[in-house]
C-alpha cells in the first residue's frame, strides 16, 4: 500500500467519523470527554492527520453508536 493509499484511508475514515459525531449532535470536546481521547486528537483524527489504532476506534464507535466494518475492495 502506497504512503498516498495509507493518506487517503486515514482520511475517509476521520471523515466518518467526523460524519457520525455530526450526526449524533456532539462538538468535538463532548466526545473527547466521553472518550477520554484528547480534543486535539479527535481533531487530527476527523482530518485524517493521525493514525487511528483498533482500541481508539472501538472507543469511538462505542460512544458513536457506530459499528466498526471492513469491506472488500475492489482490485
Amino acid at each position: 500500500m502506497t504512503t498516498q493509499q495509507l493518506h487517503d484511508n486515514r482520511l475517509r475514515i476521520g471523515q466518518q467519523i467526523a460524519a457520525a459525531r455530526e450526526m449524533s449532535g456532539m462538538t468535538q470536546v463532548r466526545l473527547s470527554e466521553a472518550t477520554g481521547i484528547f480534543q486535539s486528537n479527535i481533531n487530527r483524527i476527523e482530518k485524517g492527520k493521525y493514525n487511528v489504532g483498533l482500541d481508539i476506534l472501538s472507543r469511538l464507535a462505542a460512544v458513536l453508536g457506530c459499528e466498526i466494518k471492513f469491506e472488500p475492495t475492489e482490485k
